[in-house]
């Protein structure tokens, strides 16, 4: 089993088996430390029906000065559903705690992060059936299917 295959493994299903759940936990730990901070950052989300808090390694891919977060598997994942029916609210951690506000980037727009973000995250190139050195071109055929989020900060409170 080559290393594609394996990290296919892991996610079959468009979720983590337990080998996976494991390392994930393994590396958002590692990630709120702030190790690898601007690159590796932990994300806590509200689950949708549970009302619990769930903790994900995230690869940040950052653009312009901006940072975006990508869903490598895809639109049909809990975490992406979470965020969305908590209005974009969420925490990131990397050392620190901040709220975030992840604000849903068009399909237009996705294809230049699209691409950053697998120069960044070499374990979600088996998922994204592009190659990292593809012209955008490629990148816009699959925009609609891999939701990307700018992070930025939610406004003040009254």
């Amino acid at each position: 089993m080559d290393l594609g295959s394996f990290t296919r493994w892991l996610y079959r299903g468009h979720g983590p088996n337990w080998l996976a759940r494991i390392a994930n936990r393994a590396t958002a730990i590692l990630a709120s430390s702030g190790v690898a901070h601007n690159y590796l950052e932990t994300l806590e989300v509200t689950g949708r029906k549970s009302g619990r808090t769930f903790s994900l390694p995230v690869v940040i891919a950052v653009v312009e000065g901006q940072r975006y977060l990508v869903s490598m598997l895809g639109e049909n994942v809990s975490w992406v559903q979470n965020v969305r029916a908590a209005g974009g609210r969420a925490v990131r951690r990397s050392g620190a705690r901040e709220r975030v506000q992840l604000e849903d980037v068009p399909f237009g727009q996705r294809a230049p992060l699209l691409k950053t973000y697998l120069l960044r995250a070499p374990g979600a190139r088996p998922h994204i059936p592009v190659n990292k050195d593809a012209p955008l071109a490629e990148f816009e055929k699959i925009a609609a299917s891999f939701p990307v989020f700018r992070v930025a900060t939610p406004p003040m409170s009254k």
